[in-house]
């Protein structure tokens, strides 16, 4: 439990991600040099109850340190956190998350990161607890421009219209094999020139919804679906003027992608699965069939 070197005061950053084991942690350390024994820390940890109290994020150790006092230091607050940004997630629920995480939070900065929806990336990052709303921002769209370099785009659609595709199926999409799917439903409307009517673009019009407390309203009223809004997609035909929500990887390729279908309609039943349909006729029999 010694110091490895008490002369080398050299400072280095250890990371410790989340949901990581203090067995992992111990290993970690040792191939970093930062402990002599992986097994004494891992029983120093247990023994003392600070097994519980590890905290995720970086932290700043040198070999001068001993494994006490490494211990102790892994318990305390990081100088970085680790940030998780679902996919899905509107610009506000974006600002709630770093609300709950950073300390130089303000409310301005809601206005800010909606400016930006599409492009805050989803992805776990480790951010400086004192972060600026413009590295946080610099950081999520920088991470987009990355992903996105690996989307090969088999459409006419541009960039943005592409993002903004990708955000509908991100928000209808509930499992991996329903996004290229319900991405050919989109496209072949866009196709036609037929309304694309997707529940989420209403849902984003109609904004945080009080009865729920939440911002995607479950559920939509007929006056709902009449809203006056450039986003609903029920009264206004193609794309939304914008992204609705930040979309992932899945999504952007599968806009980019659509599956080869003559699908124009689907729902989803009550476990989540999608039914498609070609006609009007077959999507009324899914909906009889499926009890919606």
């Amino acid at each position: 439990m010694s110091p490895v070197n008490q002369q080398d005061k050299t400072e280095t950053m250890f990371v410790i991600r989340q949901g990581s084991g203090i067995k992992a942690i111990a290993n970690d350390l040792k191939k970093s040099d930062l402990i002599r024994n992986s097994l004494s820390f891992t029983l120093f940890l247990q023994q003392s109850g600070l097994d519980k109290k590890i905290q995720a994020g970086d932290f700043r150790l040198s070999p001068s340190l001993s494994a006490q006092k490494i211990a102790k230091i892994l318990t305390e607050s990081s100088e970085d956190i680790w940030v998780t940004i679902p996919e899905g997630k509107r610009a506000e629920e974006v600002a709630s998350i770093l609300e709950q995480k950073l300390t130089g939070f303000d409310d301005t900065w809601q206005n800010e990161l909606r400016t930006h929806e599409g492009y805050l990336f989803p992805d776990t990052y480790l951010i400086p607890r004192d972060a600026s709303l413009d590295t946080i921002i610099k950081t999520l769209t920088n991470t987009f421009e990355l992903r996105f370099k690996s989307v090969v785009n088999s459409t006419d659609l541009t960039r943005e219209q592409l993002v903004t595709l990708a955000s509908l199926i991100e928000r209808e999409a509930k499992h991996d094999e329903d996004r290229p799917l319900i991405s050919s439903v989109i496209h072949n409307r866009l196709d036609i020139g037929m309304a694309v009517q997707i529940d989420a673009t209403v849902q984003y019009a109609v904004g945080y919804d009080d009865t729920e407390q939440k911002w995607w309203k479950k559920n939509l009223t007929f006056a709902d679906l009449k809203i006056n809004s450039p986003y609903n997609t029920y009264l206004r035909t193609g794309l939304p003027p914008a992204p609705i929500a930040n979309p992932g990887l899945k999504a952007l390729q599968a806009a980019a992608n659509p599956a080869s279908t003559d699908f124009l309609y689907y729902i989803t039943d009550k476990n989540g699965i999608n039914h498609y349909a070609k006609t009007n006729d077959q999507h009324n029999a899914n909906i009889r069939k499926y009890g919606l």
